[in-house]
């Protein structure tokens, strides 16, 4: 079994947020793999199925982004799995608009999500950091991410998390290099957005 986990924050108004983007890669594979969605005790919404001749459990939590770490915690002790099983799909503010990058393990270069999975998983898990691209300004970082895309950006939006889905079999056969490509190949990112 391996464990798929989208960040995002809960709730309509986050839905089309930048900080979302690894909660629409999720919705966007439960759908194109017929995944089913419930609640479950992990403080989380859990969809399960197999995908690629894997069982695959799918989490989106129910708790704001800084405190994913639980509700990931609690799946990963409940199905006894180890931190290599679980994939975290989430927004990357140094990476440009569609750039995809998997890497295991590391730090969490400031993202309060991947922080609060590292101090209940340890930093041992794989990351697929999908790129929204930097404000430029620091002190603009924490209203960029929590602004809607706006609709201008929705093409390359959806074609990367379209994409992303694509490709998930790659990533439950441990191809990291080979996910990248095909993601690359649906969905060439669409360079760095003109300056203001």
């Amino acid at each position: 079994m391996l464990i798929f986990a989208g960040l995002g924050n809960p709730g309509p108004k986050h839905a089309r947020q930048r900080h979302n983007i690894g909660f629409m890669a999720a919705d966007e594979i439960i759908r194109r793999y017929n995944l089913t969605l419930r609640q479950s005790k992990h403080d989380s919404y859990v969809a399960e199925g197999t995908i690629h001749g894997e069982k695959i459990l799918l989490l989106k939590p129910k708790t704001f982004m800084n405190e994913s770490g639980g509700a990931l915690g609690s799946a990963v002790r409940f199905y006894k799995l180890r931190p290599l099983q679980v994939t975290v799909l989430y927004d990357e503010l140094d990476l440009a608009p569609g750039k995809i990058r998997v890497k295991t393990g590391g730090g969490h270069a400031g993202h309060n999500g991947i922080r609060s999975i590292s101090s209940h998983i340890s930093q041992n898990f794989k990351r697929v950091r999908i790129g929204i691209g930097h404000p430029g300004d620091k002190k603009r970082v924490h209203n960029y991410v929590l602004s809607d895309f706006p609709k201008a950006e929705m093409d390359w939006v959806e074609r990367t998390i379209d994409a992303v889905a694509d490709a998930v079999p790659y990533l439950v056969e441990g191809d990291d290099a080979g996910f990248m490509t095909r993601v690359a190949y649906l969905a060439p990112p669409p360079g760095q957005p003109e300056k203001e």
